[in-house]
C-alpha cells in the first residue's frame, strides 16, 4: 500500500476560453471555487502526503489566501509560481516537493468532479504498473486531416480515449523522465507522454465521464448539472 503519494495540481494556466476576468480555478461552481473540489478529495485520502498547487504569478497569494487558508487546507504546503506551458508547471511543482515520496500524482486544477473512488482506482493501478492514468471512450468518429483542412484518414476509434487527470506515477521514474525531457527540448501537454517516452508503458484505468475539464461557459454549465443530480 502506497504510503507516501505527493499531489501536484496545474492551476497556472489562462483562461483565454472562458470569456471572463476570472480563471477557472476560481470560477464558481455551485458557490465554490472549482480548485476547492479535487483538494477536498486529496485532503481526505489518508495516502497523500502533500500537495503543491502551481498558479499564476500574479494569483498566488489569492490563492494562499481564499483558497488554501481560507478553506483549510492542511496538506498544501505551497503555492508556486507556474511556468508558461503546463510542462513547465508541473516540472515547477515536482522540483518543489519536499523530501522522497513513493508516487506522484498530477492533476488539473480545473477538473473539479474527481471523486475519491476513482482517485484509489488509479492509485491501485500505479502501484501495480508504475504509472496509470484514467481515460474514457470517445463516441464520435475521428479524422486525421493534412495540412489544409481535407480528411487524411479516419482513425480506429476502437483504440483511442480521452485521457483524463489525475495521472499517478512513480515518482522517482517521472522525475527522470521530466529532466531527459528537458535535456532533449521534448514538449507533450499530457505528463503521461513524457514518461511514455522516457521510461515504460503507462496503464490505463477506466475514467469517469463526470470527470471534466473545465475549458469553456458550456462546461461549466455541464458541471454544475452533473452536481445538482448528484
Amino acid at each position: 500500500m502506497v504510503n507516501n503519494l505527493k499531489v501536484v495540481i496545474a492551476a497556472a494556466g489562462i483562461s483565454s476560453r472562458m470569456k471572463g476576468l476570472t480563471n477557472k480555478p476560481y470560477l464558481l461552481l455551485n458557490s465554490r471555487p472549482i480548485l476547492t473540489y479535487s483538494l477536498d478529495v486529496f485532503e481526505e485520502c489518508s495516502q497523500v502526503d502533500e500537495i503543491i498547487i502551481t498558479a499564476n504569478p500574479k494569483e498566488i497569494e489569492y490563492c494562499k489566501n481564499e483558497i488554501v487558508q481560507r478553506f483549510g487546507y492542511n496538506k498544501v504546503r505551497k503555492v508556486i509560481s507556474g511556468g508558461k506551458q503546463r510542462q513547465d508547471s508541473v516540472w515547477n511543482g515536482l522540483k518543489s516537493l519536499e523530501g522522497e515520496a513513493d508516487f506522484v500524482a498530477i492533476h488539473d486544477g480545473a477538473r473539479p468532479l474527481l471523486t475519491l473512488e476513482l482517485f484509489s482506482m488509479v492509485l491501485a493501478a500505479a502501484e501495480k504498473w508504475g504509472a496509470a492514468v484514467p481515460a474514457v471512450a470517445v463516441h464520435d468518429t475521428l479524422k486525421a486531416i493534412d495540412n489544409n483542412g481535407f480528411i487524411d484518414c479516419t482513425l480506429d476509434r476502437s483504440r483511442i480515449m480521452a485521457v483524463q487527470t489525475p495521472q499517478i506515477f512513480n515518482y522517482n521514474k517521472l522525475m527522470e523522465a521530466y529532466k531527459k525531457a528537458y535535456e532533449e527540448e521534448f514538449a507533450s501537454t499530457d505528463d503521461a507522454s513524457i514518461f511514455e517516452k522516457y521510461c515504460n508503458r503507462v496503464k490505463i484505468v477506466t475514467g469517469d465521464n463526470k470527470n471534466i475539464k473545465i475549458t469553456t461557459p458550456e462546461d461549466l454549465i455541464t458541471a454544475e448539472g452533473f452536481l445538482n443530480r448528484g
